[in-house]
Protein backbone atom coordinates (compact mmCIF):
# COMPACT_ATOMS: atom_id res chain seq x y z
CA UNK A 1 0.00 0.00 0.00
CA UNK A 2 2.82 2.38 0.85
CA UNK A 3 4.51 1.79 -2.53
CA UNK A 4 1.21 2.28 -4.33
CA UNK A 5 0.70 5.59 -2.54
CA UNK A 6 4.20 6.77 -3.49
CA UNK A 7 3.53 5.86 -7.14
CA UNK A 8 0.29 7.86 -7.08
CA UNK A 9 2.11 10.91 -5.69
CA UNK A 10 4.77 10.66 -8.37
CA UNK A 11 2.10 10.39 -11.05
CA UNK A 12 0.28 13.44 -9.65
CA UNK A 13 3.48 15.50 -9.90
CA UNK A 14 4.19 14.18 -13.37
CA UNK A 15 0.68 15.04 -14.56
CA UNK A 16 1.03 18.68 -13.48
CA UNK A 17 1.98 20.75 -16.55
CA UNK A 18 5.61 21.88 -16.55
CA UNK A 19 4.54 25.52 -16.68
CA UNK A 20 2.54 25.15 -13.47
CA UNK A 21 5.39 23.33 -11.77
CA UNK A 22 7.73 26.10 -12.85
CA UNK A 23 5.31 28.72 -11.51
CA UNK A 24 5.19 26.94 -8.16
CA UNK A 25 8.96 26.80 -8.07
CA UNK A 26 9.18 30.51 -8.81
CA UNK A 27 6.56 31.24 -6.12
CA UNK A 28 8.53 29.29 -3.54
CA UNK A 29 11.65 31.18 -4.59
CA UNK A 30 9.87 34.52 -4.25
CA UNK A 31 8.56 33.61 -0.77
CA UNK A 32 12.02 32.48 0.33
CA UNK A 33 13.60 35.67 -1.00
CA UNK A 34 10.97 37.80 0.76
CA UNK A 35 11.55 35.96 4.03
CA UNK A 36 15.30 36.45 3.75
CA UNK A 37 14.88 40.17 3.08
CA UNK A 38 12.49 40.46 6.06
CA UNK A 39 14.93 38.70 8.37
CA UNK A 40 17.76 40.90 7.15
CA UNK A 41 15.62 43.97 7.72
CA UNK A 42 14.93 42.93 11.30
CA UNK A 43 18.61 42.23 11.87
CA UNK A 44 19.59 45.64 10.47
CA UNK A 45 17.00 47.52 12.55
CA UNK A 46 18.09 45.64 15.69
CA UNK A 47 21.71 46.61 14.97
CA UNK A 48 20.64 50.23 14.51
CA UNK A 49 19.02 50.20 17.97
CA UNK A 50 22.22 48.96 19.59
CA UNK A 51 24.40 51.47 17.77
CA UNK A 52 22.11 54.37 18.67
CA UNK A 53 22.12 53.30 22.32
CA UNK A 54 25.90 53.00 22.51
CA UNK A 55 27.13 55.79 20.25
CA UNK A 56 24.19 57.95 19.28
CA UNK A 57 23.54 59.19 15.79
CA UNK A 58 27.25 59.57 15.00
CA UNK A 59 27.78 55.84 15.52
CA UNK A 60 24.96 54.81 13.22
CA UNK A 61 26.68 54.38 9.87
CA UNK A 62 25.97 51.87 7.14
CA UNK A 63 29.46 50.43 7.61
CA UNK A 64 28.89 49.97 11.36
CA UNK A 65 25.57 48.23 10.67
CA UNK A 66 27.22 45.87 8.19
CA UNK A 67 30.01 45.04 10.66
CA UNK A 68 27.48 44.34 13.43
CA UNK A 69 25.14 42.21 11.29
CA UNK A 70 27.77 40.51 9.14
CA UNK A 71 25.72 41.35 6.05
CA UNK A 72 27.11 42.53 2.74
CA UNK A 73 26.54 46.02 1.39
CA UNK A 74 24.40 44.49 -1.33
CA UNK A 75 22.18 42.82 1.28
CA UNK A 76 21.69 46.19 2.99
CA UNK A 77 20.72 47.97 -0.23
CA UNK A 78 18.25 45.23 -1.13
CA UNK A 79 16.10 46.63 1.66
CA UNK A 80 17.19 50.22 2.27
CA UNK A 81 18.13 52.96 -0.18
CA UNK A 82 20.28 54.63 2.48
CA UNK A 83 20.45 55.85 6.05
CA UNK A 84 17.20 57.82 5.81
CA UNK A 85 15.29 54.66 4.92
CA UNK A 86 16.93 52.86 7.82
CA UNK A 87 15.93 55.59 10.27
CA UNK A 88 12.36 55.50 8.96
CA UNK A 89 12.34 51.74 9.55
CA UNK A 90 13.59 52.33 13.09
CA UNK A 91 10.76 54.84 13.67
CA UNK A 92 8.21 52.45 12.19
CA UNK A 93 9.42 49.60 14.40
CA UNK A 94 9.50 51.80 17.52
CA UNK A 95 6.05 53.27 16.94
CA UNK A 96 4.49 49.90 16.18
CA UNK A 97 5.93 48.43 19.39
CA UNK A 98 4.79 51.45 21.37
CA UNK A 99 1.26 51.42 19.93
CA UNK A 100 0.89 47.70 20.69
CA UNK A 101 2.23 48.22 24.21
CA UNK A 102 -0.08 51.19 24.91
CA UNK A 103 -3.11 49.37 23.48
CA UNK A 104 -2.50 46.48 25.87
CA UNK A 105 -2.06 48.90 28.78
CA UNK A 106 -5.35 50.77 28.18
CA UNK A 107 -7.39 47.63 27.49
CA UNK A 108 -8.38 47.35 31.15
CA UNK A 109 -9.61 50.96 31.38
CA UNK A 110 -13.16 51.92 30.43
CA UNK A 111 -12.89 55.72 30.72
CA UNK A 112 -11.55 57.25 27.46
CA UNK A 113 -9.98 60.15 29.36
CA UNK A 114 -8.15 57.73 31.65
CA UNK A 115 -6.94 55.92 28.56
CA UNK A 116 -5.68 59.17 27.07
CA UNK A 117 -3.87 60.07 30.29
CA UNK A 118 -2.12 56.69 30.31
CA UNK A 119 -1.06 57.01 26.66
CA UNK A 120 0.33 60.53 27.16
CA UNK A 121 2.20 59.38 30.29
CA UNK A 122 3.64 56.36 28.46
CA UNK A 123 4.84 58.51 25.56
CA UNK A 124 6.60 60.89 27.94
CA UNK A 125 8.21 58.10 29.95
CA UNK A 126 9.14 56.11 26.85
CA UNK A 127 9.42 52.96 28.93
CA UNK A 128 8.25 50.48 26.31
CA UNK A 129 11.16 51.27 23.99
CA UNK A 130 13.63 51.31 26.88
CA UNK A 131 12.58 47.85 28.00
CA UNK A 132 12.65 46.59 24.42
CA UNK A 133 16.28 47.56 23.88
CA UNK A 134 17.68 47.42 27.39
CA UNK A 135 19.00 50.98 27.12
CA UNK A 136 19.29 53.17 30.21
CA UNK A 137 20.27 56.60 28.87
CA UNK A 138 18.67 59.18 26.61
CA UNK A 139 21.29 58.82 23.88
CA UNK A 140 19.08 56.90 21.46
CA UNK A 141 16.08 59.06 22.32
CA UNK A 142 18.02 62.23 21.57
CA UNK A 143 19.32 60.78 18.30
CA UNK A 144 15.82 59.82 17.22
CA UNK A 145 14.52 63.24 18.23
CA UNK A 146 17.05 64.91 15.95
CA UNK A 147 16.14 62.56 13.11
CA UNK A 148 12.43 63.04 13.75
CA UNK A 149 12.81 66.80 13.32
CA UNK A 150 14.99 66.40 10.22
CA UNK A 151 12.79 63.80 8.52
CA UNK A 152 9.71 65.90 9.26
CA UNK A 153 11.19 68.37 6.77
CA UNK A 154 12.92 66.07 4.27
CA UNK A 155 10.53 63.06 4.26
CA UNK A 156 7.29 64.29 5.88
CA UNK A 157 4.96 61.77 4.20
CA UNK A 158 7.16 58.78 5.03
CA UNK A 159 7.59 59.92 8.63
CA UNK A 160 3.83 60.41 8.95
CA UNK A 161 3.25 56.88 7.67
CA UNK A 162 5.63 55.56 10.34
CA UNK A 163 3.74 57.47 13.05
CA UNK A 164 0.24 56.48 11.88
CA UNK A 165 -0.28 53.48 14.23
CA UNK A 166 0.20 55.62 17.33
CA UNK A 167 -1.86 58.55 16.08
CA UNK A 168 -4.62 56.11 15.08
CA UNK A 169 -4.63 54.70 18.62
CA UNK A 170 -4.97 58.20 20.09
CA UNK A 171 -7.74 59.05 17.61
CA UNK A 172 -9.60 55.90 18.64
CA UNK A 173 -9.63 56.94 22.30
CA UNK A 174 -10.70 60.49 21.42
CA UNK A 175 -13.58 59.17 19.30
CA UNK A 176 -14.77 57.00 22.17
CA UNK A 177 -14.58 60.04 24.44
CA UNK A 178 -16.74 61.99 21.99
CA UNK A 179 -19.29 59.18 21.98
CA UNK A 180 -19.74 59.40 25.76
CA UNK A 181 -19.50 63.21 25.86
CA UNK A 182 -16.20 63.56 27.74
CA UNK A 183 -14.20 64.84 24.73
CA UNK A 184 -15.22 67.91 22.74
CA UNK A 185 -16.67 67.33 19.30
CA UNK A 186 -13.89 67.56 16.70
CA UNK A 187 -12.32 65.50 13.91
CA UNK A 188 -10.64 62.71 15.94
CA UNK A 189 -7.69 62.28 13.58
CA UNK A 190 -6.87 65.97 13.54
CA UNK A 191 -7.23 66.28 17.31
CA UNK A 192 -5.05 63.19 17.77
CA UNK A 193 -2.37 64.69 15.53
CA UNK A 194 -2.40 67.91 17.55
CA UNK A 195 -2.09 66.01 20.83
CA UNK A 196 0.72 63.84 19.51
CA UNK A 197 2.63 66.79 18.04
CA UNK A 198 2.43 68.72 21.31
CA UNK A 199 3.59 65.76 23.42
CA UNK A 200 6.26 64.61 20.95
CA UNK A 201 7.74 68.09 20.49
CA UNK A 202 7.98 68.58 24.26
CA UNK A 203 9.58 65.15 24.68
CA UNK A 204 12.07 65.89 21.87
CA UNK A 205 13.12 69.10 23.63
CA UNK A 206 13.55 67.25 26.92
CA UNK A 207 15.56 64.43 25.35
CA UNK A 208 17.94 66.80 23.57
CA UNK A 209 18.48 68.77 26.78
CA UNK A 210 19.17 65.61 28.83
CA UNK A 211 21.04 63.63 26.16
CA UNK A 212 24.10 62.60 28.21
CA UNK A 213 22.21 61.85 31.41
CA UNK A 214 20.40 58.83 32.79
CA UNK A 215 16.68 59.36 32.57
CA UNK A 216 15.23 60.98 35.69
CA UNK A 217 11.92 59.21 36.27
CA UNK A 218 10.67 61.74 38.82
CA UNK A 219 11.29 64.60 36.40
CA UNK A 220 9.59 62.66 33.62
CA UNK A 221 6.54 61.88 35.75
CA UNK A 222 6.11 65.58 36.56
CA UNK A 223 6.46 66.46 32.88
CA UNK A 224 3.88 63.81 32.01
CA UNK A 225 1.48 65.21 34.60
CA UNK A 226 1.90 68.77 33.30
CA UNK A 227 1.46 67.70 29.68
CA UNK A 228 -1.61 65.65 30.46
CA UNK A 229 -3.25 68.53 32.33
CA UNK A 230 -2.64 70.76 29.31
CA UNK A 231 -4.04 68.13 26.93
CA UNK A 232 -6.99 67.36 29.18
CA UNK A 233 -8.11 70.96 29.19
CA UNK A 234 -7.68 71.15 25.41
CA UNK A 235 -9.73 68.06 24.58
CA UNK A 236 -12.36 68.05 27.35
CA UNK A 237 -15.95 68.70 26.40
CA UNK A 238 -17.27 72.09 27.62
Amino acid sequence: MRCRSMVKNVLKIALVPKSRRADRGRSRGIVTDAQQILERSRSIVAAAYVLLDKEGLEGLTIRAVLVKTGLSRRAFYERFAGKDDLMLAVFEHTVRLAADHYRAQVATLTDPMARMELIVTCIVLGESTLKESGGNTSRRGAAMSREHLRLAQSRPDDLQAALDPLIALIAEQLFRGMEVGSVRDCAPQRLATLVYNLVATTVHTELLAQEARVRDRTRRLQLAADLWEFCRRAIAAP
